[in-house]
């Protein structure tokens, strides 16, 4: 089967959102092991395995995060995080590149396959296939959820976003720079983050 490095399968255009669910958890289960689905503001996209550019700048972000944190951080990648949105939509189930919380909190230890956001501290996208998604639905999924930090890694217009502060749906707070300069992480990570290798 080819796939699309990211595609939309289905949306829900309205409705009650229930029956988007249940389709996506048939698919979810129906699915070969090499692709990701998410379900992103009642709209079902698939993805493929991501490519060696974007495992990469994961890498280097992974290798930050773990060395240099003030506080020692659990690190996942490709968590499914479920995230309620109320109103009779859909909920979002959405799987962050990186998804970061305190060691101590042992968040990850017995989650289940989409685990809540609580205690996450910070989710990192690194843009592939359709960066838009990244740009704007995935951002407001982790506003909603109450992440605190949400960083953005744009490899088309090649910048690096942190978006703090959540608030209505939203976060309040951006910070965007070039790649190749360092973006400060607030504490609990508490270090900036070297851009330059990406």
């Amino acid at each position: 089967m080819t796939i699309a490095p990211t595609a939309r399968l289905l949306s829900s255009a309205g409705g009650d959102g229930a029956w988007i669910e249940n389709v996506f958890a048939v698919a979810e289960r129906e699915a070969p092991e090499d692709v990701t689905l998410e379900l992103i503001e009642g709209e079902i996209y698939i993805s493929g395995v991501p490519e060696g550019h974007h495992e990469h700048i994961a890498s280097r972000i992974n290798t930050q995060i773990a060395r240099r944190s003030t506080v020692e951080m659990d690190i996942s990648g490709h968590k499914g995080v479920q995230v309620p949105v109320g109103g009779g939509c859909p909920k979002d189930h959405v799987v962050p590149d990186l998804a970061v919380a305190p060691e101590d909190a042992e968040l990850f230890r017995d989650a289940p396959g989409w685990m809540p956001p609580a205690g996450l501290e910070l989710v990192c996208e690194i843009t592939s296939g359709k960066p838009q998604i990244d740009r704007e639905g995935k951002r407001r999924c982790y506003a909603r959820a109450q992440i605190p930090l949400y960083l953005l890694v744009d490899r088309e217009r090649e910048t690096v976003s942190l978006f703090s502060d959540p608030e209505d749906g939203d976060y309040v707070a951006r910070h965007t720079l070039p790649f190749g300069k360092p973006i400060a992480l607030p504490e609990p990570l508490g270090f900036e983050l070297d851009t330059s290798s990406f």
